[in-house]
């Protein structure tokens, strides 16, 4: 998320068109689809490891693009390298400034590659008005070949009610928020900001608007949906932003393709709150019960 980050999903639902009525993802309607759109990157010739992309007004935040897009970006630069080996296990990107409207330079590199697993350094990198190159994202990721081996999800999914049965969150005034289904179980933003103390757990239904067929990039960018949870804990309306985010994939192709349009369960909790920083874990399952992914960020909050 980027710094005051307001307004969300506070209270007022409304019940829109049945899940079992929505028009089925194809590859026409996924062509066109906003984050695709989004995630659009253009290679640079001769520099496989270099290409281009510019921020979408579809996902624009109060003062910068959505960080699960951002997230969603770099992964599939990676994802798109010609030498990329196996399916993500882990992505960490770390906001180390903020990323102005326009254009954008991605790095993806192999910096190490295993007979299983491979390891890759990730840059983005903005032009300012004076033709200077700044860094504005660093991270890592891992890729590995999955084998067939002893599986198990020890944290299960929690028993709630399912989508057909909680009302849809009404869109607030941030662009970004259109762009997903939400559906609040429990742990909404407050209805007042007084001051008080709230436990921090929040749990939803989330899904990209329009559907679209879940995949590793569109996970990325759901592993960061949740509002901080200091304004939850606190009831303070604070200023308030992500510094590093980090994602592990719990998911192969073929689980991806068994969650395909449905809705997931998101749920988040905050640990510990210390001295303008505070964590975030987070966990996203599909509706049949498969863990797909776990999540936790270090956030910076003004008192």
């Amino acid at each position: 998320m980027v710094p005051l980050f307001r307004s969300l999903i506070q209270g007022n639902l409304d019940m829109d068109t049945p899940l079992s009525s929505r028009p089925p993802d194809t590859e026409a309607s996924r062509a066109g689809h906003s984050l695709d759109r989004a995630l659009r990157l253009e290679p640079t010739p001769g520099q496989p490891d270099r290409s281009t992309g510019r921020t979408s007004p579809e996902y624009w935040n109060m003062v910068g693009p959505f960080g699960g897009v951002t997230a969603a970006t770099v992964l599939k630069a990676v994802l798109d390298h010609p030498e990329r080996l196996g399916l993500p296990v882990a992505l960490t990107v770390n906001f180390v400034a903020a990323i102005a409207e326009g254009a954008y330079a991605v790095e993806v590199r192999p910096v190490r590659t295993n007979r299983s697993t491979q390891h890759w350094v990730i840059e983005i990198s903005q032009v300012d008005e004076a033709g200077v190159s700044h860094v504005v994202l660093t991270g890592t990721a891992l890729t590995a070949v999955r084998r067939d081996t002893w599986s198990e999800a020890e944290l299960g999914m929690p028993k709630v009610l399912p989508p057909t049965e909680v009302s849809r969150a009404a869109s607030p005034a941030i662009e970004w928020f259109n762009r997903y289904e939400l559906r609040p179980l429990v742990g909404n933003v407050p209805a007042q900001w007084d001051g008080s103390q709230h436990d921090s757990l929040s749990q939803l239904w989330v899904r990209d608007d329009p559907p679209r067929a879940l995949d590793f990039p569109a996970l990325a960018a759901m592993a960061d949906i949740f509002f901080p949870r200091v304004w939850l804990r606190r009831a303070v309306h604070t200023p308030v932003g992500t510094v590093s985010l980090t994602v592990y994939f719990h998911a192969d192709e073929a689980m991806l393709a068994r969650a395909g349009t449905d809705c997931l369960l998101a749920q988040a909790r905050g640990q510990g709150y210390f001295k303008g920083f505070h964590d975030q874990t987070a966990q996203l399952w599909s509706t049949g019960g498969d863990l797909l992914v776990t999540t936790h960020q270090a956030v910076y909050y003004k008192a």
